[in-house]
């Protein structure tokens, strides 16, 4: 069955790069693109008219949450405060523990997801929290992600978490990794089975991955069969590394270098790797130790940079920055990493925060981000069929209204999206050439019970701080509001 789009706008795709079709339609078939542009001449089966608004090729999400955020906990805690909410020492000795039920744990990435495709979001990579977890994430927990994606119609990359270490935070306030390496060779062991068991399920759609968590909780000995193991099978990697403080001293105490450089020393960067956030290297400004290039290592190896601004941008960092990088060679993804995961204000701020550290528009425009979220995403996992609507490619496919009074008048589609729009403004998302959400409903969700069900998931998942915290100073004076709280008489 050919189905033609036609809106105001198309961003297609001249075979370099993105360009705006003014007028324009896309006509696909079954899961394939078959014409964008302005007057196809065969027959179509089905015509919907998107009127003022702006298609799209899909985001790609390649640090996108699978779980309800617990961001929202830590972000305006203080430096000092921030260590009552990791791990205990005497919380790891006393024997550590799953927080939520397994039936929990199922249903928070069909939040996730539906939060996903609602926001744009046609291809991710999903990441999810280990706080609350008893090590890692399970199996079983992705197995039922894979089959809410499946269901949903998102295109998905995934794997299990693993990781040799826990940062804990000691009865004197000092932060440490203690080690159980078993459990990071037994949660690769699960991680490598998962992508043999998915890899190619729901007709392609879920794609397996290997997901090590941070650097600092991870064996060399780990990262090394990682590596050897994505070789094998042929899936990608992501591992979070120069991101933080502790994490960039730490590996320098290690091994006497950079994180960046580490990875590089055992092998394990490469075209398969992308490294979220990577921006807290040699010469960054809250970098005191350190030396060497580690931008030239990372455009030499080809290793793509998962660039999160508006998580990071939260916290107070920020990439130095995303033109610098974009103009050394190096090949930049989006990721949301946070909620909500709204590519519109992650672009907004990516923009915004280059252009700060540059003090030029060059290289950090909105249409630079933009191909970010599309095509440095798609070349990081070799797919030529993904972040472009071209004859040929994925119909995975958005479609962004304009007529909102908040955008005001249009100039550039790009541009007035960007400075104007959110999220809330995609009304059509189309998946493998599957209509997964339309006027902002999803087929077969109910989304006012699903965020009924996620505010009693974080609940019981902020409780578990409680146990956690090395000071146990209790709930009340853990979580303080940002007002005082006058509660009904």
């Amino acid at each position: 069955m050919k189905k033609k789009l036609t809106a105001k706008y198309v961003i297609g795709y001249d075979g370099e790069d993105h360009i705006i079709i003014k007028d324009g339609e896309v006509v696909y078939e079954g899961e394939t693109i078959l014409y964008v542009g302005h007057a196809y001449d065969g027959e179509v089966d089905e015509v919907t008219d998107m009127g003022n608004a702006v298609i799209s090729p899909g985001f790609i999400d390649l640090n996108a949450l699978g779980d309800i955020d617990h961001d929202i906990v830590h972000l305006e805690v203080s430096a000092q405060r921030n260590k009552n909410l990791l791990w205990s020492e005497a919380y790891y000795n006393k024997g550590y523990h799953e927080v939520m039920t397994p039936e929990e744990e199922a249903f928070k990435s069909l939040y996730a997801y539906s939060q996903l495709i609602l926001n744009g979001v046609t291809t991710a990579m999903p990441i999810t929290s280990v706080f609350y977890k008893r090590w890692a994430e399970t199996y079983e927990e992705l197995a039922a992600a894979a089959e809410h994606a499946g269901r949903l119609g998102l295109r998905m990359y995934m794997g299990p978490s693993y990781q040799s270490g826990m940062r804990v935070v000691k009865a004197n306030g000092e932060i440490e990794v203690l080690w159980n390496e078993a459990e990071g060779r037994a949660g690769l062991e699960r991680a490598v089975q998962f992508v043999k068991d998915f890899d190619g399920a729901h007709n392609g759609l879920i794609r397996g991955m290997l997901a090590p968590e941070r650097i600092e909780t991870q064996t060399p000995e780990n990262l090394v069969l990682t590596k050897r193991y994505s070789d094998e099978l042929g899936c990608p990697i992501r591992l979070h590394a120069a991101q933080g403080s502790y994490e960039y001293t730490e590996i320098h105490r290690r091994h006497g270098m950079s994180p960046i450089q580490y990875l590089n020393e055992i092998g394990f960067l490469g075209k398969r790797t992308a490294i979220p956030h990577a921006h807290f290297i040699p010469g960054y400004s809250e970098a005191t130790i350190g030396e060497g290039d580690d931008l030239a290592i990372l455009q030499e190896t080809g290793t793509t940079v998962i660039h999160c601004p508006l998580v990071i941008g939260r916290h107070g960092s920020a990439l130095e920055s995303f033109a610098r990088y974009k103009r050394r060679g190096i090949n930049i993804a989006i990721g949301t990493d946070t909620f909500p995961p709204d590519f519109i204000q992650n672009i907004r701020t990516a923009s915004m925060l280059s252009r700060l550290q540059e003090r030029d528009v060059a290289d950090s425009s909105y249409a630079d981000i933009f191909r970010a979220a599309t095509l440095g995403g798609a070349h990081f996992l070799g797919r030529d069929d993904l972040g472009r609507l071209a004859p040929g490619a994925q119909a995975d496919i958005i479609a962004i209204d304009l007529d909102g009074f908040h955008m005001g008048t249009v100039d550039d589609p790009i541009r007035t999206l960007i400075m104007c729009g959110s999220g809330r403004d995609v009304k059509l998302s189309i998946i493998a050439g599957r209509t997964v959400m339309k006027d902002r409903v999803l087929p077969g969700v109910d989304l006012a019970e699903i965020k009924e069900r996620g505010q009693r998931y974080f609940d019981k998942m902020r409780l578990g701080y409680v146990e956690r915290d090395y000071q146990q100073l209790g709930e009340k004076e853990l979580f303080t509001p940002s007002f005082r709280i006058v509660n009904k008489p």
